[in-house]
């Protein structure tokens, strides 16, 4: 391959995201010690680190483009080196110039698809919301009291729209006066953004603030922790601050306020998987566990790695879109976590890690040992 040095573009745009803590890297390799690459092959962020740092960097190389962005090296780096922003600012410089190799070319139709019909599957944009056919469910009104932003995955995907309908049916049952805006959603754009297109997430951010605006909406309850954070963090680079939710929140709010009752039980072994962007991201650990406990005869098992320790299971910073080989799969090492800990379900509250460990239950053969669930799925059962 051909060495790109030195870019200087991509060097300053990592050093102004990265600040002095890229020049002076420890290079103490932390963070290949906590990357979950290097569970399932050989990898080293420490190393994509010093390239960048001198314009070494081959964009034309598949590693740049293997960071889920799930956050364990930043955590555990004692020169908070701004790893996850030097790699999509690599990407961005990447996707400039065309350069998608092997298992990320996926990532061009994608974009396609986004433009188009503003969902990655690149379906209709006036089926957006049929998933909510049957359900009562409302096309949101300003004064109502939440938006419900269910995400492309549980709008299209027929596995996740049973998570987008669970979630209207608990809400429905909490008396919530919710609506949604169906086609006049895009997605939110943070996948897109993790592989680098910055002007196309612009695009999608504009026209979904412009929505929200333009429909009176304040508050956004969000199924995807991936639009939890974009919403919460990313859009306020916009000047725009709505109030955001993920459903784990509010049901357990409604929980503890008497206003969702819990009837049946629910007599199964469960563990509960920490999914990186509502967990390491933006700290949200106790509101799905405690509205687990709060389910009669469920019995909440926990995991070795959970909380600020949680696992990844692959598919955050982009590669949602991208090639992974089944045995490079860090979502296989998380089932047979749940298998040996004797789950009944692995629990979790994110469109993408359901995705995934959907694939692994089928490619390692265990459809019949454990079940995959969101937690809005369990509460539709015992509400």
């Amino acid at each position: 391959m051909e060495t790109v040095a030195p870019f200087k573009e991509v060097i300053d745009e990592v050093k102004e995201k990265g600040g002095d803590a890229v020049k002076f890297c420890y290079q103490c390799g932390k963070c290949d010690t906590v990357c979950p690459w290097n569970r399932v092959r050989k990898f080293s962020m420490r190393k994509l680190i010093r390239e960048a740092t001198f314009g070494l960097t081959e964009i034309e190389s598949e590693e740049i483009w293997r960071c889920t962005t799930c956050g364990k090296c930043h955590q555990r780096c004692p020169r908070d080196v701004k790893q996850i922003d030097d790699m999509i600012a690599l990407r961005r410089m990447a996707t400039g110039y065309g350069v998608f190799p092997g298992g990320v070319k996926l990532v061009r139709t994608i974009s396609a698809g986004l433009t188009a019909q503003g969902n990655p599957f690149n379906e209709d944009r006036k089926n957006r919301a049929d998933w909510a056919q049957g359900l009562s469910v409302k096309p949101f009104a300003e004064g109502m009291e939440v938006l419900y932003f269910p995400c492309c995955y549980s709008s299209y995907d027929p596995r996740l729209k049973k998570v987008a309908q669970a979630t209207a049916t608990v809400l429905n049952r909490a008396g919530v006066d919710f609506g949604i805006l169906g086609s006049k959603e895009n997605c939110c754009g943070e996948s897109i953004r993790k592989t680098g297109n910055e002007e196309l997430f612009k695009r999608l951010a504009r026209e979904n603030i412009k929505a929200f605006i333009e429909n009176g909406v304040k508050k956004i309850l969000v199924s995807s922790p991936h639009c939890y954070h974009t919403f919460k963090n990313e859009y306020s680079e916009f000047k725009v601050n709505f109030e955001v939710v993920h459903v784990s929140q509010y049901v357990f709010q409604f929980i503890r306020e008497g206003r969702l009752q819990i009837s049946n039980e629910y007599a199964k072994k469960v563990t509960y998987h920490d999914p990186c962007y509502l967990g390491r991201h933006n700290g949200v650990y106790d509101e799905p566990r405690e509205t687990l406990k709060k389910i009669p005869g469920l019995e909440l098992i926990e995991m070795a790695e959970r909380r600020e320790d949680g696992l990844c299971c692959g598919m955050g910073g982009g590669r949602i879109w991208m090639e992974t080989p089944k045995s490079e799969r860090f979502s296989n090492i998380r089932m047979e976590e749940a298998i040996e800990l004797g789950a009944e379900e692995l629990v979790t509250a994110c469109p993408y890690c359901i995705t995934n460990f959907e694939d692994t239950r089928a490619a390692l053969n265990c459809a019949d040992a454990i079940q995959v669930k969101d937690i809005t799925e369990i509460l539709q059962e015992v509400v």
